[in-house]
């Protein structure tokens, strides 16, 4: 792993301790309950923002009024940050995640096969935590070394599902910076700019398509708009996310 991919976004010892606390906080169990999650924005009370080391220039999430009630307003300018979800989940409980948005536009420069294009009007992630039980000999080794470098281990792997500036057709996409990232290209290109799309989407399935294994138990959920690789501008609205029991 390299020093880049280490300090890259979802990989980067910021996010690591933002999510460590987040993760051995108490949290009480929801067994009996259908909804982990039913956010309609009305406040940002449960979530966290999160910025990146050496990327100055922060996007901004801000509750917003929509047609129908409030919204997640992400606006990013030649900028990256993004906002966690202080609960973390567990995934096989509750793999159902549903959610709305539109963006005002896609990037001319947005790439998701290159470093330099990798931007997205919107994403939102799902981090999963790394458990030293299951992985691999090379990935413990990998692993070692990062936590040698921040203290602590980074996440084990990561989902998003992504505007994706350009179609390609390709049912996921292996991020240019690390391995361990796979992105879900659930919409893509300027066709559905400035209107509301709404998705339904399995995690764990997802997860076993991109990857070809089972996904740790315990994630955390973040969304973000970046722009700091195109140097472009874009703004997003989230109407609503939730995350529910299989039906």
């Amino acid at each position: 792993m390299s020093a880049d991919s280490l300090r890259r976004r979802t990989w980067g010892a910021a996010l690591f301790a933002l999510i460590l606390p987040l993760l051995v906080l108490p949290w009480t169990v929801r067994a009996a309950e259908t909804v982990f999650l039913n956010e309609h924005f009305e406040s940002l009370e449960r979530w966290q923002p999160l910025t990146f080391p050496k990327i100055p220039r922060h996007s901004t999430y801000t509750v917003a009024r929509c047609e129908t009630g409030t919204c997640l307003l992400m606006e990013s300018n030649n900028s990256a940050s993004a906002l966690v979800l202080k609960q973390p989940f567990n995934v096989y409980e509750y793999p159902m995640l549903t959610w709305r948005w539109k963006v005002s536009n896609v990037y001319r420069k947005g790439d998701s096969g290159s470093k330099e294009g990798d931007d997205y009007p919107a994403r939102l992630y799902v981090m999963f935590v790394y458990d030293p039980d299951r992985a691999s000999l090379s990935k413990k080794l990998r692993y070692k070394l990062a936590k040698t470098v921040y203290g602590q281990y980074p996440p084990d792997s990561s989902i998003s599902y992504i505007w994706d500036n350009q179609a390609t057709g390709k049912p996921f996409i292996i991020n240019a910076y690390v391995d361990e990232a796979r992105m879900i290209p659930v919409s893509a290109g300027a066709g559905k700019v400035n209107t509301w799309q709404e998705y339904t989407v399995d995690i764990v399935r997802d997860y076993r398509m991109a990857f070809g294994e089972d996904p740790p138990a315990m994630a955390s959920l973040a969304v973000m708009n970046d722009s700091d690789n195109t140097h472009e501008a874009a703004s997003a609205w989230v109407q609503t996310i939730r995350l529910s029991r299989a039906q």
